[in-house]
């Protein structure tokens, strides 16, 4: 490898926030993660949302640290759906997506998520392996309480996203009047 200088990026990564595995016996990964490795269920997506189910596990307050995704393909390997890495604010992301479009790096994906809420920007490696980038994920409390079905509030586009928060979601008031 080269030794380069690190850019000067108009965001920075935090920490490693999530991963998401395509699994081929769902039921079975969530009693390992669980049972072998600790994790915690804090959501469940049936068949309505993903074909062959999903489910949010966590190991910390993060909403979740961990997903699977039914349906996997046997080999062996399976294959990785995506990982995700928190950017400190919602301007760092919104900066990101503007680096992205500058660069000519494709979006696949950006707006809300529905569990966990956070607010992203998806984009690919050159491998073809997707990179989310993300703020303001939902933190579950010592009570447990994860977010209803019935207050997430799945957008398309960033701007979306904080035109229309989820409850109790803590827009930036700078972003708010952007969009009134």
């Amino acid at each position: 490898m080269n030794d380069h200088e690190t850019p000067i990026l108009p965001f920075q990564i935090r920490k490693i926030g999530h991963l998401v595995l395509n699994v081929t016996d769902l039921e079975r990964s969530v009693r390992f993660y669980q049972d072998v490795l600790g994790f915690q269920i804090s959501d469940v997506y049936g068949q309505d949302l993903v074909p062959d189910g999903m489910v949010f596990m966590r190991c910390s307050s993060d909403h979740h640290g961990i997903a699977l995704v039914g349906g996997g393909t046997a080999g062996p390997r399976n294959e990785l759906n995506h990982f995700a890495l928190e950017v400190a604010t919602l301007d760092e992301l919104f900066a990101a997506r503007e680096m992205f479009r500058s660069l000519g790096i494709p979006i696949v994906a950006e707006g809300r998520r529905r569990a966990g809420s956070q607010i992203s920007v998806e984009i690919q490696d050159p491998d073809g392996n997707n990179v989310e980038l993300f703020w303001g994920v939902d933190q579950v409390g010592s009570d447990g309480h994860i977010r209803p079905r019935s207050e997430w509030r799945q957008s398309k586009t960033l701007e979306d996203a904080v035109a229309n928060p989820a409850p109790n979601q803590r827009i930036p008031e700078r972003f708010l009047s952007l969009t009134s």
